[in-house]
């Protein structure tokens, strides 16, 4: 796993600063250059109304590109950050923006708060977090306001990968073994069974639904087991995890029963047209899940 450029949009809140701080650390395990971004709606003076037709008309001025810029580098020095940032401020609507500066700058991560400033419950993601989840062409890593104030604190924890083998599946695997090697944690990867998980169907001639069912897991942990196989080692091991039920359902459960530090996982499941698709595992588990998640694109 190589990083060379990575993004960081804030918008200067607690929970934005906290994300600037995984971007910061992360920019420094690969040794790539950190561009932090923060969108204003304008540069320009605004005209404000008092309030009736004929009132008088006023005009807020908002702050300088520079006084923005160096209140972003207040906040860089705020996340222990030394070196190797950059801080741009910009005017224009906030997802078209940071899909821009990922292009300008040829980001290969996007790291972000999944709540804002107008972030208001707990299972909404931020209006812009999720724009930038459905069109970013990178990865993107999305910080929750419960996550540890530093990356580095997931020394000794498990790094949780859902595996699908889509070709996303599996880059996102090698991530996860690449990050557990950074922090020495341990990984966990884990396939849920969602056909025959839920529900009894009737059981049919020459069909016997429990055993069709054990087959299933036997085959779903034989390949897991080939896969930690064939990806370097980690130093505090991989297991493999089978798992019944709804997908997003469970590895959301299974992160939280094993106090999991980080979710690795691919944007697109196998046969997805667009993000829509992923939209029902990969969107819910980043709503739900109460630690960063890694969203990777093969």
């Amino acid at each position: 796993m190589t990083l060379t450029q990575v993004l960081c949009p804030v918008d200067l809140s607690e929970m934005s600063i906290r994300a600037l701080a995984y971007g910061g650390t992360v920019a420094e395990w690969y040794g790539s250059r950190l561009t932090v971004l923060h969108v204003v709606p304008s540069f320009e003076p605004m005209e404000v109304r008092a309030g009736a037709l004929f009132d008088p008309v006023h005009f807020a001025y908002p702050m300088t590109r520079d006084q923005i810029e160096e209140r972003l580098q207040d906040a860089v020095r705020a996340a222990g950050i030394t070196s190797g940032v950059t801080c741009v401020a910009e005017a224009g609507e906030p997802a078209a923006v940071i899909a821009n500066q990922t292009a300008a700058t040829a980001a290969e991560l996007i790291v972000m708060a999944t709540h804002g400033r107008s972030g208001w419950q707990r299972l909404m993601l931020g209006s812009v977090t999720e724009k930038v989840l459905q069109t970013a062409p990178c990865a993107v890593l999305t910080v929750p306001p419960d996550a540890p104030r530093s990356p580095r604190e997931l020394t000794g924890e498990v790094v949780l990968c859902p595996v699908d083998y889509s070709p996303a599946a599996l880059q996102a695997a090698g991530f996860a073994v690449d990050i557990a090697r950074q922090v020495d944690a341990a990984v966990r990867f884990v396939q849920a069974i969602e056909w025959l998980a839920e529900e009894e169907p009737r059981e049919i001639a020459h069909f016997s639904v429990p055993e069709f069912r054990r087959a299933l897991i036997q085959q779903a942990d034989e390949d897991l087991h080939k896969l930690i196989a064939e990806l370097p080692k980690v130093p505090r091991g991989a297991t493999a995890t089978v798992t019944l039920g709804r997908a997003h359902r469970e590895i959301v459960r299974l992160a939280a029963e094993t106090h999991a530090g980080l979710i690795v996982m691919g944007a697109r499941g196998r046969g997805a047209p667009g993000f829509a698709a992923l939209g029902s595992t990969t969107l819910q588990v980043v709503r739900a899940a109460g630690c960063p998640v890694l969203t990777v694109r093969s």
